[in-house]
């Protein structure tokens, strides 16, 4: 227990007070200082995460004092800035780690004085951290089976890779691999690294088709691989789109819809019935992992592991959603008219257990 949880403790204690002044007493209560440790941010997943823990830390505003500091993909430089973080007086740190295992004694150390950490959609192994993380096995699993399902269970086979290092990116390529390996009639022809940014995926892809063409390619799959690959098709005259997953972003479920679904909707950024299965880390996993941290301070009990929803939108239930409040979107919505957002903003943000966030908390971290 933290200093400053101490002091709440004694102040909800003091029994022997009246009720006013105890009200008075919480009332007066300094805010948590919390820290949120970014690393790699090159994405607009990063982007919206952050968005989503701010929009967290604003609905909890007489709880929190949210500080942000990015390391960007250097592990030494995030521990450097968890220590310092600890030397701060902090009473939590969320972190977006760019290791499992590399910042374990940082976090360690942190846990010895008193700091709560979560780690949000990458996970660390340091025992006394908590994690908030996507299933990444069951959505590289999930998400290979239907594009190779797609593809008849044959032919070729580009494999977009993400950011190295992180468990992310290592849990979702040895699952798809396990998948794709099942069927010897499938070959891996290229494999391009995303690095989970719109522009190095359409980057690399142009790359790979500089030797190659798109009749020679049967399907795609990886993260920020879809948006791109299905892009860079129209652009070149095709028509018959290969089946692609598995990218949780807002372009991708746009072109998924049928033609003509969105008046007014043109390019490439528009409905085109493409074949594709979209799953994705939940970007609110980090303003999860606040909510949670506040509940832990609180003294409340919180299990260390925390799964975030998982839903994966086909070509036959991509939906529409008119405003995108809390309400729509746990009643099923999950795309977004691209008047309102770029394609890579992410749509997968729906989470019943957090009512504080939606739409407007991912696009400019306001709170509902």
């Amino acid at each position: 227990m933290s200093n400053k949880t101490f002091r709440r403790f004694l102040l909800g204690s003091a029994l022997a007070l009246p009720v006013a002044m105890g009200a008075a007493s919480a009332a007066t209560a300094e805010p948590y200082k919390v820290f949120l440790s970014m690393s790699y941010v090159g994405n607009d997943w990063q982007a919206e995460a952050q968005n989503m823990v701010s929009a967290m830390a604003v609905a909890h505003a007489d709880q929190v004092d949210l500080q942000i500091q990015v390391a960007g993909p250097v592990a030494q430089k995030q521990i450097q800035q968890i220590n310092a973080m600890v030397q701060a007086g902090a009473d939590a740190i969320i972190v977006y780690p760019i290791s499992p295992t590399a910042l374990n004694p940082a976090i360690q150390n942190a846990c010895a004085k008193g700091v709560v950490v979560f780690a949000y959609d990458s996970s660390v192994t340091e025992p006394c951290a908590y994690n908030v993380v996507t299933d990444q096995v069951a959505l590289a699993t999930e998400s290979a089976e239907w594009v190779a399902e797609k593809m008849d269970h044959k032919g070729n086979l580009i494999f977009m890779t993400g950011v190295p290092g992180t468990s992310v990116d290592t849990d979702r390529n040895t699952a798809a691999r396990e998948v794709f390996a099942k069927y010897p009639d499938i070959k891996i022809i290229a494999e391009p690294n995303g690095m989970w940014s719109q522009a190095v995926a359409r980057k690399a892809l142009t790359e790979v088709l500089a030797t190659s063409s798109w009749d020679a390619v049967d399907g795609v799959w990886g993260a920020t691989a879809c948006v791109q690959s299905w892009s860079l098709q129209v652009e070149a005259g095709e028509t018959d789109l290969v089946p692609c997953g598995a990218e949780g972003t807002n372009g991708m479920r746009v072109m998924m819809l049928p033609e003509g679904a969105i008046e007014g909707a043109t390019g490439t950024y528009a409905p085109m019935g493409a074949p594709g299965i979209s799953l994705e880390s939940h970007p609110g996993a980090g303003a999860v992992a606040l909510k949670l941290a506040l509940d832990v301070l609180a003294g409340k009990e919180v299990q260390k592991l925390t799964y975030m929803p998982l839903d994966a939108v086909t070509s036959d239930t991509v939906r529409l959603c008119e405003d995108g409040s809390f309400e729509e979107l746990v009643s099923g919505c999950n795309t977004f008219n691209p008047a309102l957002v770029p394609a890579g903003w992410f749509a997968n943000i729906a989470n019943p257990d957090t009512p504080e966030v939606g739409f407007n908390a991912a696009l400019v971290g306001q709170p509902e």
